[in-house]
């Protein structure tokens, strides 16, 4: 176990984990891309059917065919947009920076931010405490 780390690995290993931080957020973008996809097939849904019962009939037949269900990407729902991408790119990722933070820093994470906070914090003032550091995570 790597115990401490010099100044130049800490600043690596912490730009590598902001990546996947950064990474994190675009993954959740892409599930609310998926719900808000789904939400409006179902409310597309209900257009339908007040269409019909308004006497348009055409256009509920049109949105219905043409609209619902339609794949958002060549033979891909939502849902297999985000489980590529799970299972691709993001495992990919995370799996990177845990084998990283294994190797550079025994597996401890926020190394540089733990820095920062003792940097930043005022020693002996009620809610500056330092806590506990970062410590890895159990195995599975």
């Amino acid at each position: 176990m790597v115990e401490n780390p010099d100044a130049a690995t800490v600043e690596a290993v912490g730009k590598v984990t902001e990546a996947l931080e950064t990474i994190e957020r675009a993954r959740g973008h892409l599930y609310s891309f998926h719900q808000l996809t789904g939400s409006a097939d179902l409310a597309l849904g209900d257009a339908v059917k007040l269409l019909e019962e308004a006497g348009h009939g055409d256009w509920a037949r049109r949105i219905s065919e043409e609209l619902i269900g339609l794949n958002v990407l060549p033979d891909r729902w939502t849902f297999q947009v985000v489980e590529e991408y799970d299972d691709g790119y993001y495992k990919a990722c995370r799996d990177l920076e845990r084998a990283l933070l294994q190797s550079l820093t025994g597996g401890r994470r926020h190394l540089h931010e733990q820095q920062m906070k003792d940097d930043r914090r005022t020693h002996g003032r009620a809610g500056h405490e330092a806590g506990a550091p970062s410590t890895p995570p159990a195995a599975p």
